[in-house]
């Protein structure tokens, strides 16, 4: 019996989930096809109120964008950047070193494991070399999963 409201549950967040990304029915019965989509669905849905991925800059030089020591870029467990918790610029060249980590978490997350505990890209940097060697500027984000407050909930 408990099992069932469990199955009702897992049931009623993939519904949800699909019909907030807009899946068909076809689309529906499709993504249940090997289940790793199920399994990321519905414990993500279980992390996001728990956690926010954070990333700090550690380090900034030269930066075009104004980045600096201290500054934070938010997201929720899904990669969605939390934009009231993030600086008004962000540069592209930048934020786009954080597609490897986040996804990291979010398989972290799907499988029950650690979030914080992944080995590879805790540290990023932007592409930019920096003056002495040809560039502009340069700058390194630490990335780190954090429990949820009410100043990181989504909006």
């Amino acid at each position: 019996m408990a099992e069932d409201r469990g199955n009702d549950r897992q049931d009623d967040i993939i519904h949800r989930y699909a019909r907030r990304v807009g899946y068909s029915a076809s689309e529906i019965e499709r993504f249940h096809d090997g289940r790793h989509r199920i399994r990321q669905v519905r414990r993500l849905s279980e992390a996001a109120s728990r956690y926010a991925i954070v990333a700090e800059v550690v380090k900034a030089k030269h930066c075009n964008s104004g980045h600096r020591v201290g500054q934070t870029f938010t997201l929720d467990v899904d990669g969605n950047f939390i934009t009231k918790l993030c600086p008004k610029r962000m540069c592209v060249y930048l934020v786009s070193q954080l597609s490897i980590p986040v996804a990291l978490v979010n398989e972290r997350l799907s499988e029950n494991l650690a979030p914080n505990d992944f080995h590879f890209m805790r540290f990023v940097r932007c592409p930019d070399v920096g003056v002495e060697c040809y560039g502009y500027g340069e700058v390194m984000l630490k990335v780190q999963v954090r429990p949820r407050d009410k100043g990181t909930q989504a909006s």
